[in-house]
C-alpha cells in the first residue's frame, strides 16, 4: 500500500494537480524501505504524470482552427519541426519544479516522439528521485535494506 501510494503521489505531482511528492519519498526513506523500490515507484509515477500532460498537450490541434488560435497550420507544423530537432532535450529539465510541468505540456503540443518524450522525461524525473533519496539517506544516515 506504502508503493501505491508513493506512486499515485508522484503521479499526481506530476500533472497540474498541487501534490509533493518528495515529502512522502523522504519520509519512506527516513523509515527505512528501500531504496531502489521508492525510486521506482516514484519515478515511474511521476514520468506517467508527465504522460498525462503531453496527451492534454496533444489535444491542442482541436483548437487550430479557431479563429482564436495563435497560430496557422504552417506556423504550427514549422514549429513543431524545430522543436522536436533541438527543443526536445529540454524534457530532460520537466523535473524542475517550476516550469517542468509547462515543458511536458509543451511537448505534447509539439508532438515529440512518445518514446522520446518518455525516455527523456523519464532519465530527468529519475535523477531528480535519486538525488532526492540519496540527499535524504545521507542526511539521515539511512542505509536500504535489500528489496
Amino acid at each position: 500500500m506504502v508503493y501505491l501510494t508513493l506512486f499515485l503521489t508522484s503521479f499526481a505531482a506530476a500533472t497540474l494537480l498541487p501534490a509533493y511528492s518528495e515529502i512522502l519519498t523522504g519520509t519512506l526513506v527516513v523509515q527505512g524501505y528501500p531504496l531502489l523500490w521508492l525510486w521506482f515507484w516514484a519515478t515511474l509515477g511521476n514520468t506517467l504524470g508527465s504522460v498525462v500532460n503531453g496527451v492534454i498537450g496533444r489535444q491542442v490541434d482541436r483548437f487550430k482552427h479557431k479563429r482564436w488560435f495563435p497560430l496557422n497550420e504552417t506556423q504550427l507544423h514549422k514549429a513543431r519541426n524545430s522543436f522536436n530537432r533541438y527543443g526536445q532535450w529540454s524534457l530532460l529539465l520537466g523535473w524542475l519544479p517550476l516550469g517542468g510541468d509547462a515543458l511536458t505540456l509543451v511537448g505534447g503540443i509539439m508532438r515529440v516522439p512518445w518514446l522520446n518524450f518518455i525516455v527523456l522525461v523519464g532519465i530527468g524525473k529519475g535523477l531528480r528521485y535519486a538525488f532526492v533519496i540519496w540527499l535524504v539517506a545521507e542526511a539521515s544516515g539511512v542505509s536500504s535494506p535489500s528489496p
